[in-house]
């Protein structure tokens, strides 16, 4: 029989498309969603799939899935600044109690569990590129922390466990991802940029758009934390694209893709943003033989098609 994983966050931007490369790669697939900021139109096609089964659940809570588990990806979080400032109390409690409630299911399943780390561990970094032997700059009492040290709370309990409980485990450090299934009102530059530009409203740069960002489309992302997966190696590891570029600049080409007519005007920087962001992603490479594929003009195309689908 197929082997089985369970993703929480399904219904998600990452989540979902998770749960299409695992259909694709044979698995069966059980995702989990409390739908507080995942979409459950990003997997409705899953479910006529024999191999597809949703549970409507908060992970924060007591997690129980009946049967066997080969796999657990825990990818459940609010992931944009706009969220997680909502929903402050929400998103330290995913980081925490639903990954100690994911922990103790791979350990009763006898499972391997990977969990969705981020560069935001980084914080606003001293040290440019961020390799995964850095420790951060984070103010974990700032507006950003219920993100940045539920993430890095998440990391330190699963090492615990592999420690500990000889836990199969996995960490992967998420760096700015974009693509199709992006909500266009989530508050990140790119989809937010996008979303001003095709309804012609004024693009709203931050700061004076000099600080650095590196965007990864999901299917890089996605391959790596496959192989990451797979791989016998229980460390972070970074998954982002190196090709690093200023916010303004972004504004820039996202302007030339919708040809908007659109101006770009600044606001004040929001606390503790970080001022530069690019992985170093040698270990990536040397581990797992991975590396982006796809340029990111390319994969702006490949998402502008799509906003403009949701949109119009």
């Amino acid at each position: 029989m197929s082997q089985r994983v369970l993703i929480t966050g399904a219904a998600g931007f990452l989540g979902s498309h998770l749960c299409d490369r695992f259909i694709g790669e044979g698995f069966r697939v059980v995702g989990m969603d409390n739908l507080l900021t995942g979409n459950i139109h990003n997997i409705e096609h899953l479910f006529p799939h024999p191999k597809f089964e949703f549970y409507h659940h908060d992970v924060s809570k007591f997690v129980h899935v009946a049967g066997d588990l080969d796999y657990i990806l825990h990818f459940a979080s609010p992931a944009s600044p706009i969220d997680y400032l909502k929903m402050p109390i929400q998103t330290l409690k995913v980081g925490s109690l639903g990954t100690h409630n994911l922990l103790g299911l791979a350990r009763a399943k006898s499972a391997r569990i990977l969990v969705a780390s981020t560069s935001e561990i980084y914080g606003d970094p001293l040290i440019h590129p961020q390799n995964e032997d850095y420790w951060g700059n984070v103010n974990p009492v700032g507006p950003r922390g219920v993100y940045d040290e539920a993430k890095r709370f998440q990391e330190a309990i699963t090492m615990a466990y592999h420690n500990f409980h000889g836990l199969e485990t996995r960490i992967v450090r998420i760096f700015n991802t974009f693509g199709p299934r992006m909500r266009l009102d989530d508050g990140r530059a790119l989809p937010a940029f996008f979303h001003q530009a095709m309804l012609g409203k004024d693009i709203t740069v931050f700061g004076d758009g000099a600080q650095t960002r590196s965007f990864c489309y999901v299917d890089d992302l996605v391959e790596g934390i496959y192989r990451l997966l797979l791989s016998d190696y229980a460390s972070p590891v970074n998954i982002g694209n190196p090709d690093e570029i200023t916010i303004q600049q972004l504004a820039e080409e996202i302007l030339e893709i919708t040809q908007s007519s659109s101006k770009i005007i600044y606001k004040n920087l929001p606390i503790d943003d970080p001022k530069v962001r690019q992985p170093d992603i040698s270990r990536a490479k040397e581990i797992l033989q991975w590396q982006p594929k796809f340029q990111r003009k390319e994969g702006m195309i490949l998402s502008y098609e799509y906003f403009k689908k949701i949109l119009f």
